[in-house]
């Protein structure tokens, strides 16, 4: 069984170890593990019951690890998209008016165009004609997204009315242990220490459990008979015009959302064909199982930082999320700063590709630029990338170089701002 494990995961080809692949998955799962309970928490505003979203958020964060473990074989863990779990909350269901039965039903329909696209030709062209500088733009607006998310969880900074954000409080418990494990996982890490970002988390969860003496155990359990009222139970209002315009535009977040955080992120870039193709039948599986859309999370940064370049991490998280339903109550005992050390390093480290973008020309760096600062700024990739997307063709009319834009780009740009507009008009 070993040898032949080994064989599927081509652990020689890829000159890494079973060492080094376990320890990078079972990061990748404590890195990502919160999403059990936030994912849940962001449903139950949509009318989804929190014991019933967590079996939803387990089943298939482990049915997309698996594909993409053992069919895609690559490090890149599958779990609810944050970001797009509130659009399906607050915009499709609480301001469209959809039901929660009507949502699932659009999270299916768009994975399943989603699919349509990643099995055609329109994929593989779509990122051979995006620009290399937005590429680039998108891993570093996420790095910077991962940083900023991890600088708020560990109470560094926080909201302020005035200036929007501010630093926290030095003196609060949890900022305090949110530092002290930044410091002792950035020692580790720099000293290529193995597993360091786990030992990382560990000691800062322990550290902030001591200091605060807080055991926070929601009670919640797993309702197995609760949960059969939601399994595919989509609600496929086809004749309704909000149901169609919620298709729309989950369809434009889910296609370009994955499409930069995987070709931001797939250690081995040939391989985004197929992982394009299992992030979408994970959106399918998805509204079957009752949640909003699983994405290619940007936590899997955190397991290929830690040397993962096969399916072995996505393997090992998806068996870990398949065991976090018995230790469920321990997982709940993380806390959420925990996570804000390894979320700052992995920001950093995604950092780089920052020299890969010619902002010593405009028309490229621009829009680039607008990427990088619009995804944190506005807290959605999807956001982000609409900015740059839309701008980087008018910059190049404005300076005569329309010619340099394919087809394609304009054709982004164009649903793009109609997605803005038909959002807009929804919520508002």
């Amino acid at each position: 069984m070993i040898q032949y494990l080994r064989q599927h995961f081509h652990l020689e080809f890829y000159r890494t170890t079973w060492k080094r692949e376990l320890m990078a998955g079972i990061t990748s799962f404590f890195t990502s593990a919160y999403i059990i309970l936030v994912n849940p928490l962001i449903l139950k505003d949509a009318g989804i019951p929190l014991s019933v979203s967590i079996i939803a958020t387990i089943v298939t964060s482990i049915v997309g690890c698996l594909l993409m473990a053992l069919w895609v074989n690559a490090p890149i863990i599958v779990i609810p998209g944050m970001g797009i779990n509130a659009f399906f909350s607050y915009s499709m269901i609480q301001s469209m008016g959809l039901t929660p039965h009507q949502g699932l039903a659009v999270v299916i329909v768009s994975g399943i165009l989603f699919f349509l696209v990643s099995i055609s030709s329109f994929g593989g062209r779509i990122l051979a004609s995006v620009p290399n500088s937005l590429k680039h733009g998108i891993t570093v607006g996420i790095g910077f997204y991962l940083t900023f998310i991890g600088l708020q969880k560990g109470g560094i900074i926080q909201s302020s009315e005035t200036t929007i954000v501010t630093l926290g409080n030095f003196g609060n418990p949890v900022v305090i242990s949110t530092l002290a494990g930044l410091v002792i996982t950035l020692v580790l890490f720099a000293r290529n220490i193995t597993g360091s970002l786990l030992i990382g988390l560990f000691f800062t969860s322990l550290l902030t459990l001591g200091m605060t003496n807080k055991k926070e155990i929601t009670g919640d359990g797993i309702n197995v008979q609760a949960y059969s009222h939601i399994f595919a139970s989509g609600e496929f209002s086809i004749l309704q015009i909000p149901f169609w315009i919620a298709v729309f535009s989950m369809t434009m977040i889910v296609l370009f959302e994955n499409m930069g955080l995987l070709s931001g992120m797939l250690p081995d870039i040939k391989k985004f064909p197929r992982a394009y193709k299992a992030v979408a039948l994970s959106t399918v599986a998805s509204g079957i199982f009752g949640t909003s859309p699983a994405i290619a999370s940007a936590e899997s940064a955190s397991g290929i930082s830690e040397g993962g370049k096969t399916g072995i991490p996505a393997l090992v998280t998806a068996i870990l999320f398949a065991l976090s339903a018995i230790a469920l109550p321990f997982i709940q005992l993380i806390p959420g700063n925990a996570v804000a050390p390894v979320l700052i390093i992995i920001g950093a480290l995604m950092m780089k590709s920052v020299l890969h973008i010619p902002f010593h020309e405009f028309s490229e760096g621009f829009p680039a630029f607008l990427i990088i600062v619009c995804i944190p700024l506005t807290s959605s990739i999807a956001d982000g990338l609409a900015f740059g997307f839309i701008v980087y063709p008018m910059v190049k009319i404005a300076l005569g170089k329309s010619k340099q834009v394919s087809f394609l780009v304009y054709l982004i740009a164009v649903l793009f701002l109609l997605n803005i507009v038909a959002s807009s008009v929804l919520v508002h």
